[in-house]
């Protein structure tokens, strides 16, 4: 994830909630940080058939079920509508 996409995301989400306390704030950053990561990250998002697994989460067990490591090395992305 490049440095600059993460800094204007921390600057849109500090921006949204102006009048708060300093370490709610950041807190509150932290949050929606972690909400982008889960839309952007492929090894964030939660897998298709399980949505309460992460890519990541189905990668490490398939590690340990196959023992086998494992690398995403391609993929393909959809996108439903416009």
């Amino acid at each position: 994830m490049p440095e600059a996409d993460l800094a204007k995301e921390r600057e849109i989400a500090a921006a949204s909630v102006l009048g708060k306390p300093p370490a709610v704030v950041q807190k509150i950053v932290d949050g929606k940080l972690e909400n982008y990561y889960s839309t952007v990250c492929l090894l964030d998002q939660p897998f298709v058939k399980q949505n309460d697994k992460s890519i990541k989460d189905l990668v490490a067990s398939q590690i340990a079920h196959i023992g086998e490591n494992i690398q995403i090395r391609r993929f393909t992305r959809y996108q439903l509508g416009a």
